[in-house]
């Protein structure tokens, strides 16, 4: 490619000039970051500057939260606009705003977390994405003098649990806001941003596929660091390193060596030489290659330069071991002063916990083990610690994380490189391969902007390994975006107060799912077209000038399918063999008689017939297709509706209008998996007489989702208790029921798995106790006690019986130690 003249130069720099004079806002933006913004981030931040919306859609690490950023900086440019930046979790929000906080200062800057509320009216509010949703149906004052809305980690509408909660918010945002949408790239972003386009007018869709810091594919095998591809070819095109498929052929060699091996050990006749005296030589470089342990793994990657580095392990159990064996290898990756200032930050990030609380969770020997610059990182691990971790990694004092793939989900963490000890995860059921985009993800956190040059993805070779597999992995890159909206109980009475039942059928219309379904019906629509023309063609070819041929080839088809039938189940009874007969002589007379049966070109009309009728009911199944795609939210939302009709939270009057009943206005206000049976029960008064623990330890049983049935029988708190929940219990099957009987999916039961734990933990017991009792991670425990604390705070604003009260009580005697511990 030849170089641009001057004249060319002069017009590029020229039209260049022109940009940045019509777009001052983004160009001053950009001068004031300390690092030059890529091509996507500008051209995301002019549209904004033009009014517009975005999508963006951009590999981990590109930095799209810059245009995020850019909407806040436009928002704070007037005096009163407002900006919200919500994000799919407590930690990512926690981390966006104290990196806000440090930008515009904690005046300005707010935070909505459910269990945490600092400055909830400040004009730039980072929340979680519920949160929001929540806001909007309340109609709540802080949404006026919103102009823009941050959607962070948007592809998570595709999570099959809380996806839908991201569509709510797009559909109900006012069209005056502008939504800046930032996405891991997908492969159907075009689509997503249509839909975008759709609902909230004018979007800009911005992909970028270029990663800010080239990633670098290895292979470790034994104790070297072999490029997954070939360094001529590259990873455009695929081409495996051949030394990698010598390896692969080898191990496969080997394998069969070792059986052969094994026979003649297992057989000593078969241990004589050979004719001739020569016995076969094996190959000196065929022989099992050895996984090397975590520790030299940790220790080649210090010399070759390669650290800090996160190592991918798809267990808890596994991260937690893979320090304990760095920590008996005695080995060290930090300085004195490291050292001093990761246990400064320790201490500050934990001073509030208590001693004894500190012992229960093994704090001195995780201290310890952050000195040596090792850490593990998993949802286990209590809140504060994680945090701790993800900070002494950020300032590059902790060298090495074991992690499980929670980490890859947007937490700023980068590293140099990132290992991948396998290729498969076990997911609740079985082990399975890792996907093209789960892979994209966890790699992704390979390579630090403005720091590294490259980054490294680490791959560890295993016997099974086939490299030809792993580069389709590395070099594939679809990760379609896929609509989970369902409507709720909770999300129909509030579209049906604020619109009524018409308009909110209309409004679910236009959710993602409808609009994927909508396509996909046109795909089909045009098949069913082309499947008409031909059959039209085929009806002319089989058209017969003495009758109906289509009614005589029906008979001819009815006839020979009832022999068929009668061939094979030649054992039926004596009866039903007889009335066969029957309907055989009937069909063979009523054949013989039709006039098409004396056609002389019967058998040529008979063979386009065929066809015919092969292709008509290809096109019937595709018609039942397009009829059973059209409408769908629509018709899953009549049904909710059909279910709270029946519970008398709707009333349809006689002109057909349908109105929310006072039980129906309550459940506007009850939000999670089991809205129906939370308004029920309070409708029913099942809880009156429970006390502060007991109500604490039944609503952690409708939030509680155990990870696997063990077969145990749960240990219940006494008291009121159990007859409480036994009652609750009866109630979710009724309505479980019912929901079946209208053709909705039902739910799990409530499990009464932590109910003895959270009931001792709410009477003030101790942390150990509560563990032992638990039988689960202090991480763990913490993330159920908050989602159990923001049912109890739903309770206490909807339940207007002695039920409200004692929620206020109980949240105070749940939010109390660890459970209240924040570092933000």
């Amino acid at each position: 490619m030849s170089e641009p003249s001057p004249a060319e130069r002069y017009a590029r720099a020229a039209a260049a000039s022109r940009e940045q004079r019509g777009h001052p806002i983004a160009t001053a933006f950009a001068a004031s970051r300390p690092f030059e913004l890529d091509p996507f981030q500008i051209e995301s931040c002019r549209a904004l500057e033009e009014g517009r919306s975005v999508l963006v859609a951009a590999p981990t690490g590109a930095g799209k939260t810059i245009v995020g950023e850019f909407a806040i900086h436009l928002a704070m440019r007037e005096p009163h606009d407002k900006a919200f930046y919500t994000t799919p979790m407590k930690a990512l929000s926690n981390q966006k705003y104290r990196e806000l906080v440090d930008e515009y200062g904690p005046d300005e800057v707010g935070l909505l977390t459910g269990d945490t509320n600092i400055n909830g009216n400040a004009r730039v509010v980072v929340m979680t994405t519920e949160v929001l949703r929540n806001m909007l149906y309340a109609d709540s004052p802080a949404l006026r003098s919103l102009r823009y809305v941050v959607m962070d980690e948007v592809h998570y509408l595709a999570d099959r649990f809380r996806g839908a909660v991201w569509e709510e918010v797009i559909i109900h945002l006012p069209r005056s806001v502008r939504l800046v949408s930032l996405s891991a790239t997908v492969s159907n972003a075009e689509e997503f941003g249509d839909w975008l386009d759709t609902v909230r007018g004018d979007t800009e869709v911005i992909v970028s596929e270029t990663r800010p810091v080239p990633l670098e594919q290895h292979v470790l095998v034994r104790g070297d660091l072999l490029p997954l591809f070939d360094d001529r070819a590259g990873v455009a095109t695929a081409q495996v390193n051949q030394e990698l498929m010598r390896l692969r052929s080898f191990k496969g060699t080997s394998f069969e060596n070792n059986r052969r091996a094994q026979q003649v050990r297992n057989d000593p006749s078969r241990r004589r030489p050979p004719r001739g005296g020569v016995r076969p030589v094996r190959p000196s470089n065929i022989r099992s290659i050895e996984r090397i342990d975590r520790p030299d793994v940790v220790r080649l990657l210090e010399r070759s330069n390669l650290l800090p580095a996160i190592f991918f392990i798809f267990s808890r159990a596994g991260c937690d071991a893979a320090v304990q064996q760095v920590r008996r290898a005695v080995l060290r990756l930090t300085t004195r002063e490291e050292r001093d200032l990761i246990r400064e930050v320790v201490e500050q990030r934990t001073r509030t916990l208590g001693d004894e609380d500190l012992a229960v969770l093994g704090f001195w020997e995780w201290r310890e083990n952050l000195e040596r610059g090792v850490a593990a990182h998993h949802a286990g691990l209590l809140p504060a610690f994680k945090e701790v971790v993800e900070e002494l990694f950020q300032r590059k004092l902790v060298k090495a994380v074991f992690a499980t793939e929670t980490l890859a989900l947007g937490i700023n963490m980068p590293a140099r490189t990132v290992v991948l000890e396998k290729l498969e995860k076990f997911n609740g059921e079985a082990r399975v391969a890792i996907t093209a985009g789960e892979y994209t993800q966890l790699t992704g956190r390979a390579g630090r902007r403005g720091i590294d040059v490259e980054g490294h993805a680490v791959i560890q070779w295993t016997e099974q390994m086939d490299p030809q597999q792993v580069a389709a992995l590395a070099s594939r890159r679809t990760y379609p975006l896929n609509s989970s909206f369902r409507p709720t109980y909770n999300m129909a009475v509030n579209l049906i107060d604020q619109f009524g039942r018409p308009r909110a059928r209309e409004v679910l219309e236009s959710s993602f799912a409808q609009f994927q379904a909508d396509r996909s019906v046109v795909g089909i629509a045009r098949q069913v077209k082309e499947a008409e023309e031909s059959l039209a063609g085929y009806a002319t070819a089989m058209a017969c000038d003495r009758g109906d041929f289509v009614e005589y080839a029906g008979i001819r088809r009815e006839l020979s399918d009832l022999e068929k039938i009668n061939r094979r189940d030649a054992t039926a009874p004596r009866g039903l063999r007889e009335s066969r007969q029957r309907q055989l002589a009937s069909l063979r007379k009523r054949m013989q008689r039709h006039p098409c049966h004396s056609c002389p070109d019967r058998e040529s009309h008979a063979r386009w017939g065929e066809r015919y009728h092969r292709l008509d009911r290809d096109v019937q199944r595709m018609r039942r297709q397009i009829d059973s795609r059209t409408g769908t939210v629509a018709r899953v939302f009549d049904r909710v509706v059909d279910v709270l009709t029946a519970v008398h939270y709707v009333d349809v009057d006689d002109a057909g209008d349908t109105h929310l009943t006072a039980e129906g206005r309550r459940m506007r206000r009850i939000y999670g998996e089991r809205d129906l049976l939370v308004a029920e029960s309070l409708r029913l008064h099942l809880w009156d007489r429970l006390d502060a623990s007991s109500l604490a330890a039944l609503a952690c049983c409708l939030v509680f989702e155990p990870r696997r049935e063990d077969g145990r029988e749960n240990a219940l708190p006494r008291g009121a208790f159990r007859p409480v929940f036994a009652e609750t219990l009866t109630l979710w099957q009724r309505l479980d029921d019912l929901e079946r009987e209208h053709h909705l999916p039902g739910s799990e039961p409530p499990s009464g798995g932590l109910a003895l734990a959270m009931h001792t933990w709410a009477r003030g017991g101790m942390l150990d106790r509560v563990l032992e009792e638990a039988d689960m991670a202090a991480g763990d425990f913490v993330r159920w006690a908050k989602q159990t604390i923001d049912l109890l705070d739903q309770l206490s604003i909807v339940a207007d019986t002695e039920v409200g009260r004692t929620a206020r009580s109980a949240l105070d005697a749940v939010r109390r130690g660890i459970v209240a511990h924040s570092s933000v």
